[in-house]
């Protein structure tokens, strides 16, 4: 945990915690003090620098101290003045059934003896609560008139018993609860992938670094660079082979990447600092690139080439399947599945990537996808990893799909041998609409009548034999993959444009990033949690990935919870037995389920909100975010524990891994560990063995922006880099280190500037660090001005702007745009054409020319000359938008 902002350089000695500025007549009520208690601990442990920051007993007596007095609000955790304590009285609403007709009916049972008010939070739901309790109304069925529906929202539902015997009690119940869908979700806000990049990108001193032109170097650290007659210079320090330094000054950082390579356990050798190596290592890879961006291209135009299904518009089915849907959609889903929509009334070939975390809504936008591919009269197929996600889907899509005439099986080691048959003949003949299995539907003997659309939930999951034949489907049906955590192929592609994304990061109401921590093996504090979650009548994962002594696990676990009713499953139990354990503890039969990985997708269980990983350093960074994500699916606070093992040493790598996933514990942090999960594991399995190489040799960013660059080249759609255009006008800013105290924060802050290749991202730069360290130094404005002027230049085709003299001296290669931006300003400007280019500005037009501009001298102040060329080069960019949103 780093603290940033405005406040970061107040905090040490001397500073007043917040509750010091409590007024004493202040309330204070906390909800669940114990889980107050452990979610304060799992953070302050994890706090790198603790001055100014206090844990939570130092905060519970400041709270004492200075409050009128404390109220504790709880439901699972004891209080802290039992004496005191008040016991209120209403109870929590009886389960209703899972079909609908069955809960309006125990709802009108209800209404015979209480006063009900059935709460519904959307216009929608009020309509459909209306038209079922008139339709009892019209039958006449005892209670009907006795409900009362009203338009408001009520997360849960209670009972308050009547005063007396003979008076009547009141039972609110919200529509959502009385049909068992929880949670209406929210606006949120987005995770930017741009932030992700920027965790991906930091380094630390030690670690290997990329410098653009001169190679692989360690970075050493940030100094400062005492220069004649200026201010210091704030450096990066390099160090290359032979122990050679390079300084590279702070507001040249996006110069410099960090270096990841290709999986090997060694080290690249450190490039020669004025070496030749570097130059033909660069020149290697860009031969090698050039030629992978046309193949990736060439399949690309293939498959566009390839004539697609044509989906038609949305029909009034449609619109009303969608209408049902219990939840108000995220803006994200809402994006997502309009441009699902449009690929699929598209020629071409859907081929879309939606990237959600765990629980985000991935799967409704995969069903109105399949709901549309069924209504017109195609075939879907739903891949999924394991049998228990296929049982899960299957459950899923039948409630959804419950009030119309599709047919929704699932092929699994669950079924007989002879319903499979039979299946498989139903769905060659054209019988089902939409069949849910494993790999097993890629085997040679499924076939199907007419396949319109495949749905791969976690793609990494399939082997490569597996992918090759679903590389061969996406050529004849529309293709869609679910993935929470994506592997760094799938996810490069979707960087690269190759492969259109979604990205739905915005969380449902009530869902709470997961309490994760790495701890030791400690009986004690496993009891402790063990006890804190029964106590709230929650179910317990314990992970354990060894068949062959999870039996004795299961017993040192029984140990620490005694009372508890354990259950143990695997996947070498036959698929009756393995069946049993998990509906067992689906229908809450068991406290704790045991079990090996097997849980790690398809298990949605809201009850269970504390999860035990056993030796979490043999597991993966993606396979740990998913286990976790079996956890926190209800309003509860879920906790993770990630435990370490009591004797071995673990290597670097899983110590890497298992601090990311305590880092990446907020909401929506799937993207940010598929980045993560890169860097570890290296980018050797990115495009192939025979890449592999190159990427070692240059960095993975480096070798990406070179594939980008290849790919932009053959499309004839240069990107362009403000970083190759360089100025120098005699002006110079810096971010102060008062300003942003933090050595990481600002390099980002200084990338984020030399990186954004388009005005409005460098706008949007100045207004985050206004919003978070408050409003911009005189240097730093000076330095973004300088940034701004670079990147117009760029943008306009100029290559290098320096003062010679009386003279502003532009070299361009886009002379008629540069003419443009000066037009009319104050001043004389001349032209001088290379030998043979001719003299207008038509006839020099691609090559490079110098421009002279001689403006009046009380211009050639740095200050004055950077106001009018920002004026300049930005409204000739800005007019020629304009120019061309109007002709469009």
């Amino acid at each position: 945990i780093q603290l940033i902002g405005r406040t970061e350089s107040l905090l040490g000695e001397g500073t007043v915690p917040m509750i010091g500025f409590l007024p004493t007549t202040t309330t204070v009520i906390l909800a669940e003090l114990g889980e107050i208690v452990e979610q304060g601990r799992g953070y302050w442990e994890r706090v790198r620098e603790g001055g100014g920051v206090n844990g939570p007993p130092a905060t519970l007596k400041g709270l004492r101290d200075h409050a009128r007095c404390i109220l504790d609000v709880n439901e699972f955790s004891a209080s802290s003045a039992a004496e005191r304590m008040v016991d209120l009285d209403p109870s929590p609403l009886p389960p209703f059934p899972e079909e609908v007709v069955g809960a309006i009916d125990e709802l009108l049972q209800l209404a015979e003896t209480h006063d009900v008010a059935l709460a519904c939070s959307t216009a929608g739901e009020r309509d459909r609560a209306t038209e079922l309790i008139d339709r009892r109304r019209a039958d006449e069925i005892p209670g009907a008139d006795r409900v009362r529906i009203e338009r408001r929202h009520v997360h849960r539902g209670f009972i308050w018993p009547a005063d007396d015997e003979a008076g009547r009690g009141l039972a609110v119940v919200p529509f959502h609860e009385l049909l068992n869908r929880w949670g209406v979700r929210r606006r949120g806000n987005r995770i930017r992938t741009g932030a992700a990049r920027q965790d991906f990108l930091r380094f630390e001193p030690g670690d290997l670094v990329v410098h653009r032109d001169h190679g692989i170097a360690r970075f050493i650290g940030l100094g400062n660079l005492p220069r004649k007659g200026q201010p210091d210079q704030e450096v990066v320090t390099l160090e290359f082979d032979g122990g050679s330094h390079l300084h590279v000054p702070l507001s040249r950082i996006e110069l410099v990447q960090k270096y990841i390579g290709a999986g090997s356990a060694t080290a690249p050798p450190l490039s020669l600092l004025g070496g030749k190596r570097w130059k033909r290592q660069m020149a290697q890879v860009e031969d090698a690139v050039r030629d992978l961006a046309g193949e990736m291209l060439r399949v690309q135009a293939a498959r566009s080439a390839t004539p697609g299904i044509r989906f038609p518009a949305d029909t009034d089915w449609q619109r009303e399947f969608e209408a049902e849907f219990p939840y108000q959609e995220t803006e994200d889903q809402v994006t997502a599945i309009a441009s699902i929509k449009r690929d699929m009334a598209s020629s071409t070939p859907m081929d879309r990537l939606i990237c959600g975390d765990v629980g985000f809504g991935k799967t409704e936008v995969a069903i109105r996808a399949a709901f549309k591919a069924a209504e017109f009269g195609k075939q879907v197929a739903v891949l999924v990893p394991t049998t228990v996600l296929a049982e899960q889907h299957e459950r899923t899509f039948r409630s959804r799909f419950k009030a119309y005439p599709f047919r929704i099986e699932s092929i699994s080691r669950f079924k007989s041998g002879a319903d499979e048959k039979k299946l498989l003949v139903d769905l060659k003949a054209g019988r089902i609409d939409i069949v849910i299995g494993t790999h097993r539907l890629l085997s040679k003997d499924v076939w199907f009548k007419d396949l319109g659309l495949i749905v791969i939930d976690e793609e990494q999951r399939f082997g490569v034999e597996h992918k090759q034949r679903l590389l061969a489907a996406r050529t004849v049906a529309d293709v869609m993959t679910l993935s929470a955590t994506p592997i760094p192929r799938t996810l490069h592609m979707a960087m690269l444009g190759l492969r259109d994304i979604s990205s739905l990061t915005t969380p449902p109401l009530d869902r709470r990033a997961i309490v994760t921590e790495v701890i030791p093996w400690n009986e004690r504090r496993l009891a402790q949690a063990i006890r804190r979650e029964l106590a709230r009548e929650g179910q317990i994962f314990f992970v354990h990935n060894r068949v062959h002594d999870i039996e004795s696990f299961a017993d040192e676990i029984r140990k620490l919870a005694p009372d508890a009713r354990i259950l143990v499953g695997h996947g070498q139990m036959t698929d009756g037995e393995l069946e049993k354990v998990m509906l067992a503890f689906i229908r809450r039969e068991a406290d704790i389920l045991v079990s090996t990985t097997i849980i790690e997708s398809g298990m949605d269980i809201p009850s269970a909100n504390t999860m035990f990983v056993h030796d979490a350093n043999r597991f993966g960074l993606a396979q740990l975010h998913q286990l976790r994500g079996r956890v926190g699916r209800s309003r509860h606070r879920a906790y993770c524990y990630l435990l370490l093992p009591e004797e071995r040493r673990m290597t670097e790598d899983a110590l890497r891994r298992l601090k990311a996933i305590e880092d990446y514990s907020m909401l929506g942090a799937g993207f940010r560990i598929a980045m993560r999960d890169l860097e570890i594991r290296g980018a050797g399995n990115l495009l192939g063995a025979e890449q592999s190489g190159h990427i070692a040799s240059v960095g993975y960013d480096m070798y990406c922006r070179m594939l980008e660059d290849a790919v932009r080249d053959i499309k004839q759609d240069r990107r362009v880099v403000a970083g190759d255009t360089t100025i120098d006008i005699g002006l110079e800013g810096s971010i102060p280190k008062g300003y942003i105290p933090n050595d990481q924060r600002r390099m980002e802050a200084y990338r984020k500037i030399g990186e954004a290749d388009r005005l409005e991202s460098l706008d949007a730069v100045v207004r985050d660090l206004e919003n978070a360290y408050g409003e911009v130094p005189t240097a730093t404005r000076r330095h973004v001005e300088v940034a701004e002027i670079r990147l117009a230049s760029a943008l306009l085709g100029v290559t290098s702007l320096f003062v010679k003299d009386r003279d502003v001296i532009f070299r361009t290669t886009a002379p008629a745009e540069l003419q443009a931006a000066l037009d009319g300003v104050q001043g004389s400007v001349r032209m001088i054409a290379p030998d043979g280019a001719g003299g207008t500005v038509e006839a020099t037009e691609g090559s490079e020319v110098e421009v002279y501009f001689r403006p009046p001298a009380s211009f050639l102040e740095p200050g004055s000359l950077a106001t009018v060329l920002r004026r300049r080069l930005r409204g000739r960019l800005e007019r020629s938008r304009e120019v061309v949103s109007g002709s469009d």
